[in-house]
């Protein structure tokens, strides 16, 4: 299933996401490390957002602060005008909770369980939940409900992952290099899944890769370097994940 078409870069956005000044450092001895350095972004309601760059360039950084993983030391956050930035841990457990969902390089499924236990896990958290089994339809893994991730090829692991994340219909769902350690094939079943799942619900969706070839299937395109944004473009058209080459 190809993604549907998004809003021309004409027709407002609604924001979801609105950053301003972001800093984060770290101290590591005597040593300052800068992550990110007065980052300014808005990310819209409902698009696919690419964050591209190099190793160590801040991706991973910004995403975790954007999830409420990780706190800024300086500039501030906003989801849904809700400031993140000086939310207690309490809030920021809430805001996890009901309305992120996180997609990571390595699956972190519980090998004991199934995938439709894998799935429950979440379901039981939360208000207003899928069924593991929608959420498991929705990245084609009905035929596998029963399976347990031993029995489960990389590929099928980290669509189980995605319909974990999804299942408590999270406004954001937050992918770090969810292809990253698959081959070209599964990965682009794995970036199939994350486009009908954008599509399909409407899901913000903002995936991290160090790979050019995966920001032509993005809305929009932010590019790092060295704790910077560097560049925001918007594609006029956008490449369906099985016309991606690397």
């Amino acid at each position: 299933m190809r993604p549907m078409a998004r809003p021309p870069s004409d027709v407002a956005v609604r924001p979801v996401f609105e950053i301003r000044g972001l800093t984060k450092t770290y101290t590591m001895g005597e040593v300052e490390v800068h992550a990110l350095r007065n980052v300014d972004l808005t990310l819209g309601e409902g698009e696919l957002v690419v964050l591209l760059g190099p190793s160590g360039s801040g991706k991973s950084t910004l995403l975790n602060i954007l999830g409420g993983l990780d706190v800024a030391t300086s500039g501030t956050v906003s989801y849904r005008g809700q400031d993140l930035t000086h939310a207690g841990d309490d809030a920021l457990t809430q805001y996890r909770r009901h309305h992120v969902g996180f997609v990571f390089q390595f699956y972190n499924l519980i090998p004991s369980l199934t995938a439709r236990e894998n799935v429950a896990l979440v379901t039981e958290i939360v208000d207003h939940p899928m069924t593991p089994e929608a959420a498991l339809a929705l990245v084609n893994l009905t035929p596998r409900l029963d399976h347990f991730p031993a029995q489960l090829s990389g590929g099928e692991q980290q669509r189980v992952a995605i319909a974990r994340a999804i299942a408590k219909r999270p406004s954001a769902l937050l992918c770090d290099e969810p292809t990253g350690a698959l081959d070209l094939a599964t990965g682009v079943v794995v970036l199939e899944a994350i486009a009908r799942i954008n599509a399909d619900l409407g899901t913000t969706t903002i995936l991290i890769t160090h790979n050019a070839s995966i920001a032509s299937m993005a809305d929009v395109v932010v590019r790092l370097a060295d704790g910077h944004v560097v560049d925001v473009a918007r594609n006029t058209t956008k490449r369906s994940p099985q016309d991606l080459e690397w």
